[in-house]
């Protein structure tokens, strides 16, 4: 029987450490590590997340500020508020929640953060350094999938992984981290043949394709780390949803040797990591060294 990964106690303890650090940069430098988020629209999933980003940067002891704008909010509207917010000494992170709502460019949108605020780690320049082995914000996600591999796996030099997806959000930051830590890696994705015999050859699988349970217990290696980074409603009995990952859980459970779980899994940890790079954005941006988050 596998390992369960939880998500919510290793979130937990990466918020407490932010929360340490944001104390003592406010004592010793005055400095308050602000985060700015924009929501565009009224997306119900979307208005949740923000306010589940607002009261996490506020219990960490951090500035929250937050621009809900209209849905036919202009391109060069959302430009010049993101201009204004570059300038602002307050903020030291910017985050847009995507998706964008109707014309809206989402890339012209990312290129216009200033590099050193996007604690969403998408910027070409943030990718761009993340590519090339430099210091980097990192996308949220792949930052917390690397801290819950090591709750499992003090180190991850020497082993071999897999990871099925290759969106900027999640799989190519994820393997260039993984690359960071010594890790050979295979990316796999919609067009890779006989993805079951590869999977079955790594230490640690990584599952972010978006599609319900593709990845079936008997594909994964005996003792694997398997985390799952899917999330997707399937229909239940009664009519109802359920979410599900992108492994088939109650199958990988009795052959992985550690799996996180949907819900409760990678999820907990994207809103920590958010903070945790904005506490690195600040101190950066202040001339203070890195924090120990």
């Amino acid at each position: 029987m596998a390992r369960i990964i939880d998500g919510k106690v290793v979130a937990a303890e990466l918020r407490n450490r932010v929360a340490g650090e944001v104390a003592r940069v406010k004592s010793q430098h005055d400095l308050t590590p602000g985060l700015a988020v924009l929501l565009v629209g009224n997306d119900p999933a979307s208005e949740v997340y923000v306010r589940s980003k607002h009261a996490q940067t506020q219990a960490a002891g951090m500035a929250s500020f937050e621009h809900k704008l209209p849905t036919d909010v202009t391109q060069a509207e959302l430009l010049a508020l993101i201009l204004k917010l570059n300038r602002d000494p307050a903020v030291h992170g910017i985050l847009v929640q995507l998706p964008l709502p109707g014309p809206l460019n989402a890339e012209a949108v990312i290129h216009a953060i200033d590099p050193a605020k996007d604690v969403d780690g998408l910027h070409p320049s943030n990718a761009g350094r993340l590519a090339g082995g430099f210091a980097a914000l990192t996308p949220c996600t792949p930052l917390g999938c690397i801290l819950l591999t090591k709750s499992v796996h003090s180190s991850l030099e020497g082993m071999s992984a897999i990871v099925i997806g290759r969106s900027n959000l999640v799989g190519r930051p994820l393997v260039q981290l993984l690359l960071n830590q010594n890790v050979t890696v295979t990316i796999a994705h919609s067009r890779s043949r006989d993805l079951p015999q590869l999977i079955r050859r790594v230490d640690l699988v990584y599952a972010a394709v978006g599609r319900p349970e593709l990845v079936r217990g008997d594909w994964i290696k005996p003792g694997a780390t398997v985390i799952d980074v899917g999330i997707n409603r399937t229909a239940a009995e009664g009519g109802k949803t359920r979410l599900v990952g992108d492994v088939a859980f109650h199958e990988a459970l009795d052959i992985a040797g550690a799996i996180t779980p949907v819900p409760g899994g990678v999820g907990q940890m994207t809103v920590a990591c958010l903070l945790a790079n904005t506490l690195r954005a600040a101190c950066a941006i202040a001339g203070l060294p890195n924090p120990a988050v």
